[in-house]
């Protein structure tokens, strides 16, 4: 997993929200401490090159900058088709979690 200070940002503001800790049953220390551990897993990314506006959605953006600048083979996420631009533009595959499951799990 790549990524760069702005998705960690991002990451931490969506996990925070009421909606999100409702939803997962976690206190904000529980977030913390996950949250944590995910960046710890991740592989940094630098972002030499900003490449905006490319997406539809403003919001996915730092997504495909992180994906891009960290040279990633493929993004996987439920919002496939907001991030179409990434395969056409840049050669980055875009998969949804079940597919990466099925290639995972034969």
């Amino acid at each position: 997993m790549l990524l760069n200070v702005p998705l960690a940002l991002e990451y931490e503001a969506k996990c925070t929200t009421a909606e999100h800790r409702l939803a997962s049953g976690l206190s904000l220390s529980e977030i913390a401490i996950f949250l944590d551990r995910l960046i710890s897993l991740a592989e940094p990314v630098q972002t030499y090159y900003r490449w905006r506006p490319q997406l539809r959605d403003p919001g996915d953006e730092m997504v495909l900058e992180a994906a891009v600048n960290g040279q990633a083979g493929a993004i996987v996420t439920f919002n496939e088709k907001d991030l179409r631009a990434a395969r056409s533009s840049f050669g980055i595959e875009v998969l949804r979690p079940g597919e990466v499951l099925q290639r995972l799990i034969p």
